[in-house]
């Protein structure tokens, strides 16, 4: 019995570091980011991969954890971080990804969100090298700012349907990946 108590004690004593960050394919996943003042907590984390190449840790940070895409979406602010984990990704490649997502993403009418697509597109005009890490942050009041290795990229991009769409290259119907959107909703 003793040794139970013990064991117990010294389990709730580590728990919370246990919880401080988690590592996924190399990448250190923090529990919580602050962005603009607020804290935002860690829903969750996966790998995108292709032919067996991890290619980027995704993550997704909300206010409020939920695994409802359209309650992400009603939240005031959602953060979509990917920390580049191989070689393989170029601009070029990463371009031509998020392209994909965006049609995707609205049933291949980009049309009404082109402006604000190609705005978006310069986050990648240059070169992109493992370890870097980019931050997209899509506040419902302000627009989407990115961020790449914490260096603020241009001015934030404004547009509901944008910043909808860019989300959903993740969390949508048709995802960039369907077990890194499970992951990223904690599923």
């Amino acid at each position: 019995m003793k040794l139970l108590s013990t064991m117990t004690i010294i389990a709730s004593l580590l728990a919370p570091i246990a919880v401080q960050a988690k590592e996924i394919s190399g990448v250190n996943v923090p529990e919580q980011i602050t962005i603009n003042d607020q804290s935002l907590q860690l829903n969750g984390a996966g790998i995108r991969s292709k032919f067996f190449i991890d290619l980027y840790v995704g993550s997704l940070y909300l206010p409020k954890a939920s695994q409802d895409v359209a309650d992400i979406l009603n939240q005031p602010v959602a953060v979509i971080r990917l920390n580049i984990t191989s070689g393989m990704i170029t601009a070029e490649k990463m371009t031509d990804a998020i392209n994909e997502g965006f049609d995707d993403a609205t049933d291949n009418n980009t049309a009404p969100i082109a402006s604000q697509i190609s705005a978006f597109m310069s986050l990648f005009n240059s070169p992109i090298n493992e370890g870097d890490q980019f931050t997209l942050v899509a506040d419902k009041a302000n627009g989407v700012t990115a961020y790449k290795n914490g260096k603020q990229q241009g001015e934030a991009i404004k547009g509901e349907a944008f910043r909808v769409a860019l989300i959903d290259i993740w969390l949508g119907k048709e995802p960039s990946q369907k077990s890194l959107k499970q992951e990223m909703l904690g599923q």
